[in-house]
């Protein structure tokens, strides 16, 4: 599978409704939405649904990750773990857009308990017409 335009999501119990936006708004962008779940509202661990997504930005079947809960911060802790994922929690489209600029974030994290949807939207399309400028930033990319 070329990973051209695929973007894996994955949630929580408090980011499922978020997320269903989320991969609606991908679809109308163009973006093929790679769903790990959690696919309803029933309390469940974060983590369960943060590592099928990571294995797809590894396995080079997804070009980003798109990860949401609550406060956006368990899921970007549990990704920042991998080696290979630079996980931004933003709660605004800049620092969305800052997060791929500067820092080359490969995984988006919002808190869904803290931001509209509205907002939520803007941020995931901030983080996708994003680049990486590399210069100054790829050598502190390379310290971390």
């Amino acid at each position: 599978m070329s990973a051209k335009n695929f973007i894996a999501v994955g949630c929580d119990h408090a980011g499922f409704e978020l997320k269903e936006k989320v991969k609606s708004y991908l679809m109308a962008l163009g973006y093929t939405p790679l769903d790990q779940g959690t696919y309803n509202s029933d309390s469940v661990d974060y983590p369960d649904f943060v590592h099928p997504v990571a294995g797809l930005l590894e396995n080079g079947q997804a070009d980003f990750g798109i990860l949401i809960c609550g406060s956006g911060n368990g899921v970007a802790m549990t990704a920042n773990k991998y080696k290979f994922i630079r996980a931004a929690l933003c709660w605004t489209p800049e620092l969305a857009a800052l997060a791929k600029q500067h820092n080359n974030a490969n995984v988006l994290a919002l808190p869904a308990r803290f931001v509209s949807t509205e907002v939520a939207l803007e941020c995931v399309k901030a983080f996708l017409e994003a680049s990486f400028e590399g210069g100054r930033h790829q050598k502190r990319i390379d310290k971390i």
